[in-house]
């Protein structure tokens, strides 16, 4: 079974992992609704669930 020769500092290895941050996901604006979404995300508006500018699931009517 492999070993490392040395152990890897703290700091080194901190070193490494500061690329590894997340990003901030992109947004984009609905042409449909105007609601702003996360690309490739269903998003929900007054009830209905929407993707890609056409509705997929309609939200469930108030019968009172």
């Amino acid at each position: 079974m492999a070993h490392p020769k040395s152990r890897i500092s703290k700091q080194r290895k901190r070193k490494r992992r500061t690329h590894l941050k997340a990003e901030i996901p992109q947004l984009a604006v609905c042409k449909t609704t105007g609601e702003t979404h996360r690309f490739h995300r269903a998003y929900e508006v007054d009830g209905d669930l929407y993707y890609r500018g056409q509705v997929i699931v309609k939200g469930e009517e108030d019968l009172d």
